[in-house]
């Protein structure tokens, strides 16, 4: 299980797994589920976006877990384009869009960096069903 997991326990109820976390990229995956199927028989758009949102959270934590005790990441916003419907199982991709040392560098020079995590979403076929781009923060602590 990876640290993101023990920390945020709506990830485990929604049944989220990761394949890989890296501090550059993160895939996770949502299995099919019934329980969280809309009324056309895919995933729900907010677990698309739950899954989408995880994937990008576990990049934060593997890029900036180093400097996790004098800050807080929080994500200011995001936005999502569903593209097709999602059947089956869904998986994220996660991009971290620009290189932790800068977004760390702000954060040294006494600033609240903000940066994006680019998210796709794929069905089971490999093919994109939706597209997510999430800004996070830092925000130092006081």
């Amino acid at each position: 299980m990876t640290p993101l997991l023990d920390a945020v326990p709506f990830a485990r109820t929604l049944g989220i797994a990761f394949t890989s976390v890296t501090p550059t990229s993160a895939v996770a995956v949502l299995a099919d589920d019934p329980r969280l199927h809309n009324h056309v028989g895919g995933p729900h758009a907010g677990a698309l976006f739950s899954l989408a949102e995880t994937a990008s959270g576990a990049i934060v934590l593997a890029a900036f877990g180093a400097v996790l005790d004098r800050c807080v990441p929080l994500a200011v916003r995001a936005g999502i384009g569903y593209q097709k419907l999602a059947l089956g199982t869904v998986t994220a991709h996660a991009t971290l869009a620009r290189p932790a040392e800068e977004v760390i560098a702000e954060l040294d020079a006494g600033t609240r960096p903000e940066f994006d995590v680019l998210i796709k979403l794929e069905n089971a076929e490999g093919v994109q069903t939706a597209e997510m781009t999430v800004t996070w923060t830092l925000r130092p602590n006081r």
